[in-house]
């Protein structure tokens, strides 16, 4: 009857080590990809605004070595990713696949004008640099004309700010949660030994005897749950990096690596601390107080 029910207490036991793993790895998890979320926002907001550009029309009778020159001056300026010179040829090849008909073929002439379209930097794709950059180059001898997508610049960078804002906060809210879910999960666990420890003060043991089993269990979940969580951050971060290389999720190895251990201490530090209070509760009870 004793080994029976020695048994059954060890199977609860390792049922709750069990839950209390899985939940620290979930939420540790979640808080991983929230991480990942933060440490990429910019990334990815900084490919979109990439993609924008500034296209520079130029004149007919400019010569060949003029626009070549024209075309090193832009790619020395400090808000240039990189440039490319489109022919008014290669324009009207553009046009004709994209709309499936050829204008030349009733025009008698292509009407187009060679250009070079100009890709920013990230931080340059603000309405206001870019207003800077048209007047820079609106006077200019060699163009005709300067064109860019003024609503879209102006809708892209108001909707950047407000999703950094929004990320910001639920980033805070989410790491609060993830405390709190932590913490109900240790206390529980502690909890059903309250009776024990209460047992072990009565014969003399001091509370820094007590408590150290205790915090040394919780810290070995902890640590357990956390490897778990990066494992599946591991994964994830795999995946989205096959799936959309362009945003190079994985480019900076450090912030990976420093999130990583972030989420490794955190799993350590919110068990050690979840432990010490819950434990320093019960010791501090009444016996007829443990029954409530």
């Amino acid at each position: 009857m004793s080994k029976s029910f020695e048994k059954y207490q060890k199977r609860r036991l390792r049922s709750s080590y069990i839950s209390v793993i899985i939940s620290i790895s979930l939420v540790l998890f979640l808080l991983g990809l929230l991480g990942l979320l933060v440490l990429n926002t910019k990334k990815v907001a900084n490919y979109f605004k990439e993609q924008a550009a500034i296209t520079l029309f130029l004149k007919n009778d400019v010569k060949k070595e003029s626009l070549l020159n024209l075309q090193v001056s832009i790619d020395e300026e400090p808000f240039t990713k990189g440039t490319k010179f489109i022919s008014k040829e290669e324009a009207a090849e553009i046009y004709k696949k994209e709309n499936g008909e050829d204008f030349m073929d009733f025009l008698g002439y292509n009407p187009l004008q060679n250009s070079i379209d100009i890709n920013l930097k990230a931080d340059f794709v603000t309405p206001e640099k870019m207003t800077e950059i048209e007047e820079k180059y609106k006077n200019n001898q060699f163009v005709s004309e300067v064109s860019y997508d003024k609503p879209l610049i102006e809708l892209l960078t108001k909707n950047v700010k407000r999703i950094s804002l929004f990320i910001l906060i639920f980033s805070g809210l989410a790491t609060l949660i993830v405390v709190v879910l932590i913490n109900s999960s240790i206390r529980l666990s502690v909890y059903s030994k309250r009776f024990t420890i209460k047992t072990m003060q009565m014969v003399g043991a001091t509370k820094r005897f007590i408590r150290k089993p205790f915090i040394w269990r919780s810290v070995r979940l902890g640590i357990i749950g956390a490897i778990l969580a990066l494992i599946e951050l591991a994964f994830v971060l795999y995946y989205f990096n096959k799936q959309f290389p362009e945003f190079g999720i994985i480019d900076n190895r450090i912030e990976i690596v420093s999130l990583f251990g972030a989420i490794f201490l955190i799993g350590i530090l919110i068990t050690w601390l979840s432990t010490f209070f819950a434990t320093q509760r019960f010791l501090n009870l009444r016996t007829d107080e443990l029954y409530y």
